[in-house]
């Protein structure tokens, strides 16, 4: 969005903090929006990943800055554990040392990260802030992370999930099995019944089993008449 300048060439106080450019008589609105994940829960020693994405109206250029900010719980105190430019620079110093891994992608509009071997002490906030130059005003997300041990309830539903997973359908499927082999037994002991009324298949069947049987025996009264006048010609 452009607006001319010419409304006076007076200043614009709130401008740095709109996100607003003044060049050459016009007033540029950058616009730099950055998302992450309010509440992100994790396990001690399971990594967790920390997802931020932006959208930038500038191309990514070697400029283009990402740093990641940790405030402990019921504390103004922030530190830095990682900046990218160009390059990744995880901190090197403090907790964090040697344990965030850069895992985004900027020209995807990935800044993310992730925690390796997270402890409860790691619990506090994440803020993921991005300069793309021209666009450097924006919002500064910020992620909770609670970290957790692993207790008898998170195994017994774990054990409870897996039971839903992978006994259950085999056990299902079961029951139909045996509803399918009690309906062919009863089937068979109908049928066994005397008297009990024959299926249309079950008719055509001893039908044409009879016609097989009346054909053998012409068959056979064929063979021995034509044998006694073999017989009697001699």
């Amino acid at each position: 969005m452009l607006q001319s300048g010419a409304a006076g060439g007076r200043g614009c106080a709130l401008c740095p903090l709109l996100g607003v450019l003044f060049f050459q008589g016009v007033y540029i609105v950058l616009s730099l929006e950055i998302k992450a994940d309010a509440h992100v829960w994790g396990y001690v020693g399971e990594n967790i990943k920390l997802k931020c994405t932006f959208k930038s109206t500038s191309s990514i250029t070697d400029k283009l800055t990402i740093d990641w900010t940790y405030r402990p719980p019921s504390s103004s105190r922030t530190e830095s554990i990682f900046h990218y430019q160009s390059f990744q620079y995880p901190t090197t110093v403090g907790t964090f040392r040697d344990r965030i891994s850069w895992v985004g992608d900027v020209y995807k509009g990935d800044a993310s990260i992730s925690i390796i071997n997270p402890t409860i002490k790691d619990n506090g906030t994440f803020s993921c802030a991005v300069k793309n130059p021209p666009d450097v005003y924006h919002n500064i997300p910020g992620t909770e992370l609670t970290v957790t041990e692993w207790g008898f309830g998170t195994m017994l539903s774990s054990v409870a999930l897996l039971s839903i997973l992978v006994f259950i359908p085999s056990a299902v499927v079961g029951v139909l099995l045996l509803v399918r082999m009690g309906r062919k037994s009863a089937g068979l002991k109908k049928r066994s019944k005397p008297g009990s009324k024959k299926s249309s298949i079950e008719v055509s069947a001893d039908t044409d089993q009879e016609k097989d049987d009346r054909m053998a025996k012409l068959c056979v009264c064929c063979a021995e008449c034509l044998d006694s006048d073999y017989e009697e010609t001699y």
